[in-house]
């Protein structure tokens, strides 16, 4: 298989998984738009009203840097998770898997795809909040590199659970047991400084608190973590969870029978 001949399969990779979620956007797109839309009311205007600042910035403006997060997270993830499933239930993946495409490219396609849904989905949710509040960038380069870092990982992780899934039940497991706890830990409603020591050190154990606090400083230059350790975490989840995504498809785990 060529170069030009893979980069053809590639592409329809890519285009496949994007004309999937904007077909039904109002299914992939709206929904989480609303919810978030009820975060920056509920807790920004209703109970941000009643607090004092947070680093020297208004509560509402606090969170809107981890409450954008969240909306990329949650829908890269979900985006890769519900499509590689389905290329399994429907038994279409041992076409790809037995054709000469390199397997890189396969989860590199899908990752693409959970990446594009979640920058599009966290693009209008910022759009939202610019009606609760005014966006400042701290550093272009810092929020849009956590954002597309933190997009891939999420991507990754969403590949990882459809590979192990067995049915449409195990791919919500992960993010209700796993992911909206970790999400909700990571520091978007709070400063790990407000906690108690020892709570504040098991926070540090939770990754996405790394990602909520590099964006928070992208955005308002204020972090709990310094941020080369923020992006040296990110790095190397990203980096590991690839390669496990790829020994993943070279054994045929959760693949093969």
């Amino acid at each position: 298989m060529n170069i030009q001949q893979q980069f053809t399969a590639f592409k329809t990779i890519v285009i496949k998984e994007v004309l999937r979620f904007a077909r039904i956007w109002v299914q992939t797109v709206v929904p989480p738009v609303i919810t978030t839309g009820l975060y920056f009311v509920i807790f920004g205007q209703l109970i941000g009203s009643q607090l004092s600042n947070i680093a020297g910035y208004s509560y509402m403006d606090y969170i809107v840097p981890g409450i954008i997060l969240m909306a990329v997270i949650n829908n890269s993830y979900a985006n890769v998770v519900a499509s590689f499933y389905m290329s399994k239930f429907s038994h279409f993946i041992e076409e790809m898997l037995v054709s000469p495409m390199p397997n890189y490219l396969i989860v590199t396609g899908y990752v693409i795809g959970g990446v594009a849904r979640g920058l599009t989905v966290g693009a209008v949710v910022a759009l939202i909040s610019m009606f609760f509040t005014e966006i400042n960038i701290y550093s272009y380069f810092v929020l849009f590199s956590v954002v597309i870092l933190t997009a891939i990982l999420f991507s990754l992780g969403g590949f990882i659970n459809a590979v192990y899934a067995n049915s449409f039940d195990d791919i919500s497991i992960i993010p209700t047991f796993v992911l909206i706890p970790l999400t909700y830990l990571g520091g978007i409603f709070y400063s790990i400084e407000m906690l108690p020591e020892f709570w504040q050190s098991v926070s540090l154990g939770n990754p996405i608190l790394y990602m909520v606090n590099a964006m928070r400083y992208g955005m308002l230059g204020v972090s709990d973590i310094n941020l080369f350790t923020a992006f040296s975490i990110i790095i190397l989840f990203v980096v590991t969870l690839f390669g496990f995504c790829l020994f993943l498809l070279n054994t045929g785990k959760g693949i093969r029978s």
